[in-house]
């Protein structure tokens, strides 16, 4: 049987991308699609960018029309988390509905944040990640809406909470259905080896209900676990043994992971008047961890105590948790076991890179393309043999090495790019060379009252979310294997002019001064790509006196979000006439 489910899934997955793809603009009936499509945003400019993006999309008809199709960022202040984010969410779309959101399915994607792990997607989010299917191209919005396509019309009035930067791919059999009509919380569920289950949530289910012969159980759940250890699992009984069936999991013991969950609107106002007996946040929620450990008849308060998770630990999180178990304590937790099913994430270069090149299941899953909406390719050369590109217009003399992704890019005569590199919304000149390793994006900035241009570049596996004392940032930050001192000294850049901007307390290189402000992308380009040869060669290329250096952060602060726009529809205007 497993072997019949593993050959379901491409067929199932293909049919869903399929009917998607019959909806894309074209006006869609009530309870054939979502009424609401909401996105949420980290803030006002992310919200800007993603309402840009998304109307730019309705007018060339690549999403269905008929629906609704929202963004709503997060109020100014303290970080709030997705659970923070599900809150406002729901407060914002009771102001604009009232009543009548109680007959509404909607769909809730958590895309705030700014992608410190991909920072390709940090400036116009990653809910707007190309994916290398589809004409015209996918980005991770129609994926998401893709891959859910059949539940809406399988589904009360409610909300499904999903995320951004992964893909949940599953079958069921002939006559089954994916359906949440139960009160409650009714969760997705996924057989996992007990090593992912570490950094996932984890369902402790009544094993007497589940018999993981079926491609798809409706179960309830007795507690749910966030990020336990393997003695946390298995002393709870969250862990399962495989026996003959769909499961897609070669380890003996798994466990069932979470990704999707829908909420059901009567449950939905219990939490509306949470927001309101908490009042304005302070601390991150997890929309995940601490609504859904509150859940079930096993469901204890000992997890509110729990910090071992928390990014940042804020004083009036343990409070605020207990609050949220009192409320939702009792509440029903629904698992559907989606026992043929696969959970990808996409939110590293790492991963990005993995599942783009090198995923053979993933690409056979989805049908993903080596190219995709991009002119100047010719896939039998070994010139682009094992690598991606997507929406770029590259010159027929490039060269890109195998596990490398090129999108949003345009490669003059001669370019060539080295193995599993990223090069992101680049303007690169005749005959330059992108080393082995190396992760590049081009941002327009409004800088001094003018247009500039920054290609910020790190090496794929530098860690930007990596904090230290200031004292100690020198020698202890690596950029591509380099103490960031020894990069200075190879540029003659004073460290002064690092200048760690915002909180010199917490240097990192995603606040580090680093990266050239140039007139034209192009230069920008080009003006990086020295930096990084600098590094690599060990030899001195100092930079041209009055450099003005930007760091990630602050490029994201200044950001020209209608330039960077324009360059990709210049980009898609000119794939369209060349492909013509």
């Amino acid at each position: 049987m497993s072997e019949v489910c593993g050959g379901k899934l491409p067929t199932s997955t293909r049919k869903k991308i399929r009917k998607f793809s019959s909806l894309r603009g074209r006006e869609v009936q009530s309870g054939d699609f979502w009424d609401v499509v909401v996105v949420t945003a980290v803030d006002g400019g992310q919200k800007e960018a993603y309402e840009a993006q998304i109307s730019e999309k309705i007018d060339r008809r690549e999403l269905p029309l008929g629906t609704t199709y929202k963004v709503f960022s997060d109020p100014p202040g303290p970080k709030i988390g997705n659970g923070g984010s599900t809150l406002h969410a729901l407060q914002q779309l009771k102001s604009v509905y009232g009543e009548a959101l109680s007959r509404l399915r909607v769909i809730l994607i958590h895309a705030g944040g700014f992608s410190q792990r991909l920072p390709s997607a940090s400036a116009l989010g990653k809910i707007f990640m190309a994916v290398p299917l589809g004409d015209p191209i996918y980005q991770m919005l129609e994926l998401k809406l893709a891959m859910y396509v059949d539940f809406p019309s399988k589904m009360k009035p409610g909300i499904l909470v999903t995320c951004a930067d992964d893909i949940e791919l599953y079958s069921v059999a002939e006559g089954e259905e994916v359906r949440f009509d139960k009160p409650g919380f009714t969760a997705l569920a996924h057989p996992s080896p007990l090593s992912v289950g570490t950094t996932h949530g984890v369902f402790v289910l009544d094993q007497q209900e589940t018999s993981s012969q079926s491609e798809m159980e409706n179960v309830s759940c007795l507690r749910f676990l966030h990020k336990p250890s393997i003695r946390q699992m298995q002393a709870s009984g969250a862990v399962c043994n495989r026996r003959s069936g769909p499961i897609p999991v070669s380890d003996a013991e798994f466990v069932y992971t979470d990704s999707a969950y829908y909420v059901d609107f009567d449950t939905a106002n219990v939490l509306l008047n949470l927001l309101k007996e908490l009042g304005p946040l302070s601390c991150e929620i997890d929309a995940y961890g601490d609504f859904l450990q509150a859940l079930g008849p096993e469901a204890t308060v000992e997890y509110t105590n729990n910090t071992a998770n928390v990014t940042k630990e804020e004083t009036s999180l343990v409070s605020v948790r207990q609050k949220i178990f009192s409320l939702l304590q009792g509440t029903p937790l629904n698992a559907i076991l989606l026992n043929n099913s696969k959970f990808y994430h996409i939110g590293t270069t790492s991963e990005f890179l993995f599942h783009l090149t090198e995923d053979e299941e993933l690409r056979s899953e989805l049908g993903l393309l080596s190219s995709a909406f991009s002119v100047h390719l010719d896939q039998s050369s070994d010139g682009y043999s094992g690598c991606c590109i997507m929406h770029s217009a590259l010159d027929s003399s490039c060269c890109v090495g195998p596990g490398s992704v090129v999108e949003y890019s345009r490669l003059e005569a001669g370019v060539s790019v080295g193995r599993g590199s990223i090069i992101s919304s680049c303007w690169v000149g005749p005959g330059l060379a992108v080393p082995d390793g190396a992760f590049m994006h081009s941002l327009s900035v409004n800088h001094q009252k003018q247009t500039g241009f920054v290609t910020v570049f790190f090496g794929i596996n530098d860690s930007l979310k990596l904090s230290v004392d200031a004292a100690a940032c020198m020698e202890e930050l690596m950029f591509f294997g380099t103490r960031l001192s020894e990069c200075l000294s190879l540029w003659e850049v004073d460290a002064e002019l690092l200048r760690f901007s915002r909180d010199p307390s917490s240097c990192s290189l995603w606040n580090a001064r680093l990266f050239p402000v140039c007139s034209d992308q192009q230069s920008s380009f080009s003006a990086s790509l020295k930096m990084l040869q600098a590094i690599l060669s060990g030899s001195r290329r100092p930079l041209p006196a009055k450099t003005q250096l930007l760091s990630m952060q602050e490029c994201l602060q200044c950001k020209n979000l209608q330039e960077m726009l324009k360059f990709r529809k210049d980009l898609h205007d000119e794939i369209v006439l060349k492909r013509q």
